[in-house]
């Protein structure tokens, strides 16, 4: 491991070490936890909430709107693998930092293979010989560290958050080939823009849940939190944090 990473890694300890003094130092099987309240800025996220539908309206759904119609199947699909595969050093590192040594070394093999006989990323050899997919990242680490995960956030443009996701997300940029290319910065810059239209173009089947919803923005904060949880927990958290307020009703 190289300085440059050994620094990386450095950073990322210190803005858990300041979350776990901000929120106190939480066991493993506390720090996920719902809060009974999540949503105590609600006031002012709602208000960011209304601000990004509308840019999202006029710009963020048309442009990938149009991307759609744009561009041919087989071009959406190898972008996307593509992108996918700069950005998943970031699980392998993730992997790492929450012990899971054995997936780490899978997640490794599949970025090795997809970068190489898969052009770059741009084919996905490795699910083909059943190397599974995994998706960490540093919000989820500082879960299995024992940080709370926060109150809940609405992040100009980039929408919904919890605030250990959106701190993770910033440390999680320093070992992302996507963030940290190599070359010239205007081609890191469209290849950053590729992925939020590349993104948003994902998410286009789920337009239509979100409008039908008799309250969007309700709908959008639980379907982020429960989708945290079941990160957080691979898959399987308790039903005492997803039904938090259970444990209210039996106390009472």
């Amino acid at each position: 491991m190289n300085a440059s990473a050994l620094l990386r890694m450095a950073r990322a300890g210190l803005v858990a070490g300041a979350l776990a003094i901000l929120y106190g130092c939480a066991g493993p099987a506390t720090a996920s936890r719902t809060p009974a309240n999540p949503d105590p800025l609600e006031p002012v996220n709602r208000v960011i909430f209304r601000i990004n539908d509308i840019g999202d309206r006029y710009v963020g759904k048309p442009v990938a709107q149009a991307y759609e119609k744009g561009t041919p199947g087989f071009f959406r699909t190898g972008t996307s693998n593509f992108l996918g595969n700069l950005r998943y050093p970031i699980t392998i590192v993730n992997d790492v930092l929450q012990g899971k040594i054995r997936q780490g070394g899978q997640d490794l093999a599949r970025f090795a293979l997809n970068s190489t006989v898969g052009l770059f990323g741009l084919l996905d050899p490795a699910s083909e010989v059943g190397l599974a997919m995994h998706d960490e990242d540093f919000g989820q680490t500082l879960a299995v560290w024992g940080v709370p995960q926060g109150p809940y956030l609405v992040v100009p443009i980039f929408g919904p958050r919890t605030l250990t996701s959106g701190i993770g997300d910033l440390a999680d940029t320093q070992f992302s080939p996507l963030h940290q290319w190599p070359g010239d910065v205007a081609t890191r810059n469209a290849l950053i823009i590729l992925y939020l239209v590349n993104t948003r173009y994902s998410l286009l089947p789920l337009d239509e849940q979100v409008q039908q919803a008799f309250d969007p923005y309700a709908f959008v904060r639980d379907a982020y939190l429960q989708n945290r949880l079941f990160r957080i927990y691979d898959g399987h958290p308790p039903e005492e944090d997803l039904y938090p307020e259970d444990d209210d009703t039996q106390a009472q």
